[in-house]
């Protein structure tokens, strides 16, 4: 009531007149009335107990329920991203002053880095209805469908179509953001330049200009001078945006960040979870400042929350609190993890063929250890679920290759 602030606490216990106990994750939500809080509703989900593997999937939805209630209130702010890096800092000027502009706006770095965050964060610094906001995953979409989902369908123009209004449409007068942008095909992209130049588009199958009012966010994780030297972002697209744009560094180079977001986490989760935790030991800060964060933010606070999870309350956080991948990193053999025995003398591949083996080989050892279940294969690699489907699309992945391999 005080603060206006969503209340998320997780794993709360409760015992009936009969001493059956109950376990719950708990949200509580002001209500507003002409800019003032008159009272508050909580939501209450029942979880199974800790010990029961399938409350790791409760958690994970739970997780996901979480994350879209805090967009779709408006919750997300600039106050919520949290820096000591001059860079970022500067960031964030930028995208304010960004967010009241009609300019389109191009944010990019690498997954996990906060790039959603920052477009919540605009939007809701913008002041534009929740109403007007549609927000795409492109990388969701399938490629033969893009086209018609931004645009729209004339009836007839093949079977089954009917008059539909595309997202621009939809967004007219608002704000349409664009996650994952590379994602959308080559050719579509240039319909869209079409749109960010003069507000004009056609329907699929329409011969008639329909014009709109979009402000376009649009995010990606690969650098613009790759994307465009591999032909998945137009060069006159990418120029389009060229005087709005935010690129958030790897969470590595901001080592000033990580001891931040360390900090930040633990007492986060530590209210979440409504434990204590007295510190964390120095062989594991040590480790944790110096490891490369390949997943940024969003793994440090996987990693951190499951460490919090774990540990007993009143207990400092330790090596022996860390998921099974990041200790084997970090304090077991890394002679053999890091292979540079096996450089000399080694076949030497294409760059891009190694990358595309080593993701292929990652990504079926994620969905083994997660026997089958996407979300989860997600959070062990650190990227979002959506992104795991598309790279998976991509090396034409399917989990039964897991099963016989």
């Amino acid at each position: 009531m005080t603060t206006g602030e969503i209340v998320v606490q997780k794993n709360q216990r409760y015992h009936d007149y009969l001493g059956h106990e109950f376990v719950s994750h708990n949200v509580t939500l002001p209500i507003r009335r002409r800019g003032k809080i008159v009272g508050v509703v909580e939501l209450a989900k029942d979880v199974e107990p800790l010990e029961n593997v399938d409350s790791e999937e409760s958690d994970v939805i739970f997780n996901e329920f979480l994350e879209t209630l805090q967009r779709e209130s408006g919750y997300i702010t600039f106050s919520l991203i949290q820096t000591r890096n001059p860079e970022m800092r500067k960031n964030i000027d930028m995208a304010r002053t960004l967010a009241k502009l009609p300019n389109p706006t191009l944010i990019y770095g690498e997954t996990g880095t906060g790039k959603e965050l920052f477009a919540q964060a605009m939007i809701t610094q913008s002041g534009v209805p929740r109403s007007k906001v549609v927000v795409l995953n492109c990388a969701t979409v399938p490629e033969n469908l893009m086209e018609s989902i931004l645009f729209g369908t004339k009836r007839g123009i093949y079977t089954g179509a009917e008059n539909r209004r595309g997202l621009f449409e939809e967004a007219d007068g608002g704000i349409l953001f664009l996650d994952e942008l590379n994602a959308i095909p080559y050719q579509v992209q240039a319909k869209l330049l079409r749109v960010l130049q003069d507000g004009t588009f056609r329907s699929l199958g329409d011969n008639r200009d329909k014009t709109v009012n979009v402000k376009i966010i649009a995010a990606m994780n690969v650098e613009p001078e790759e994307a465009m030297a591999r032909n998945i972002l137009r060069k006159d697209l990418f120029y389009r945006f060229s005087s709005s744009i935010i690129r958030i560094r790897p969470l590595r180079k901001r080592p000033e960040d990580i001891e931040l977001f360390i900090e930040y986490y633990i007492k986060h989760f530590q209210d979440l979870y409504g434990k204590h935790i007295r510190g964390i030991t120095g062989p594991l800060r040590e480790a944790l400042l110096s490891y490369r964060w390949e997943g940024n933010v969003r793994e440090l606070k996987n990693v951190i929350e499951l460490a919090v999870e774990f540990a007993g309350d009143d207990e400092i956080l330790g090596p022996e609190h860390l998921p099974s991948y990041l200790h084997q990193r970090l304090f077991e053999s890394e002679g053999d993890l890091d292979g540079s025995e096996n450089i000399e003398g080694g076949e030497i591949l294409p760059l891009s063929k190694a990358v595309e083996d080593l993701e292929r080989d990652l990504i079926l050892r994620a969905l083994q250890r997660a026997a089958g279940n996407k979300t989860r294969a997600a959070e062990f690699l650190a990227i979002p679920r959506q992104t795991l489907t598309y790279k998976m699309n991509q090396l034409q992945l399917k989990y039964e290759a897991t099963i016989h391999g």
